[in-house]
């Protein structure tokens, strides 16, 4: 196995505890399922918000996750940058990969511009 960093990215549609979660929970599933991975080859994740976002922490949702115990996880704010893409939440996750497999980096919602060569 060999360490590697996904990247990836979504967007809320508002400033609520439901709306962050829902959407969290969906990135953390597409990243999940596009990389095959279970609980015990996630390392870290870093979740990243704009500052329009402060309803809820996105690390405290994905502590939920079976098997995510021993996941080192924290949240921080996005730097502010005139013109960026409102109410969106990133993710930085180390995790452990066969050495053969390719990152799949799943960009989501509204967030599927900020890299659409990544996007499906």
């Amino acid at each position: 196995m060999n360490l590697k960093a996904i990247r990836g990215a979504t967007t809320t549609s508002n400033n609520s505890s439901s709306a962050i979660q829902a959407s969290v929970k969906e990135l953390i599933s597409e990243l999940v399922t596009r990389n095959k991975l279970n609980p015990t080859q996630i390392i870290s994740v870093i979740f990243s918000v704009t500052n329009d976002l402060n309803a809820c922490f996105p690390a405290a949702i994905a502590r939920k996750q079976d098997g995510w115990e021993d996941v080192a996880l924290i949240d921080c704010q996005q730097m502010f940058v005139k013109g960026d893409l409102p109410y969106c939440i990133r993710i930085l996750a180390h995790v452990k990969l066969p050495e053969e497999q390719i990152p799949q980096h799943p960009y989501l919602g509204k967030a599927s511009m900020l890299r659409p060569d990544r996007s499906i």
